[in-house]
């Protein structure tokens, strides 16, 4: 499946949620504006900014019909929120006790729906003293679910949370086992954000695909299809009843006219508008 559902013809009864690691806004900003022109998403969730919100392209942009809410951090991490709805607040910064780990998640309301962006930790590798500490991170994202949100509202948690789910959301499960992403630890992280009552979009739409929204720079990994799927929109039931499509927009991954892409994919989620 293509991103067929939008690129044809603009529906006005539905709103297109994104979600990308941008990996360096700065470095990738014509890349992202071309982006944002063709696919003309509603709502966008963006990682890896890897500037302050100082920097941040606010002007180009509101040029552009968007509004933004930023959570910036010099040179690393940072998380961003873009709407095109008049109806766009922010609503928090930050996860609570966590705030050595960078600015890594950021919520707004947009109409009735609550849009959560997500930069989850690495890890590194499962030796290195970050792992343990991406353990706790996730632990307290669940936390932050019990006490912000209501698994019966709706609510989009988006983002690159740095977790092959399952198997088949990587190029080689048996190669990777116990490894970084692929741990029991992790999953059951992931999992128990699903267990509080959030739903992986992709996967209910692609029960048994194998795609990919991450590949190593190195080694042509993107040509070859060894990547990894870590890049993803969660949602609470009235989202996941709504949602007509999911695709991985794997065009946004090529180099394009000598510009290089980030090693990240953009994910697109199709909503529509009523039950």
């Amino acid at each position: 499946m293509g991103v067929a559902f939008r690129l044809a013809t603009v529906s006005l009864c539905t709103v297109l949620i994104a979600t990308w690691n941008v990996n360096g806004l700065r470095a990738r900003l014509d890349y992202f504006l071309d982006w944002i022109g063709a696919r003309k998403p509603d709502i966008v969730g963006l990682q890896e900014l890897k500037l302050q919100e100082e920097s941040f392209p606010h002007a180009q942009l509101e040029a552009l019909g968007y509004r933004s809410v930023v959570y910036g951090q010099k040179s690393w991490n940072g998380v961003a929120l873009l709407s095109r709805s008049a109806e766009f607040e922010l609503v928090r910064r930050g996860l609570d006790g966590q705030e050595h780990f960078g600015s890594r998640l950021i919520t707004a309301r947009v109409g009735e729906v609550e849009v959560c962006a997500v930069y989850c930790p690495n890890g590194k590798s499962v030796e290195h003293s970050d792992y343990p500490k991406k353990l706790a991170w996730f632990d307290a994202l669940r936390g932050h679910l019990e006490r912000w949100h209501d698994p019966t509202k709706a609510l989009v948690l988006c983002g690159d949370f740095n977790i092959c789910p399952s198997e088949l959301d990587t190029w080689d499960e048996a190669g990777h086992a116990d490894r970084i992403f692929h741990t029991q630890a992790e999953r059951q992280r992931f999992q128990s954000l699903l267990s509080w009552g959030l739903e992986d979009t992709f996967r209910r739409q692609h029960p048994v695909s194998r795609e990919f929204s991450w590949w190593d720079y190195r080694g042509g990994s993107f040509h070859r299809n060894h990547g990894l799927r870590i890049d993803m929109l969660l949602a609470t039931a009235p989202v996941v009843a709504r949602t007509t499509g999911v695709v991985i927009d794997r065009d946004y991954r090529k180099k394009r006219e000598g510009r290089t892409a980030s090693d990240h994919a953009p994910v697109l989620l199709e909503l529509g508008r009523s039950a």
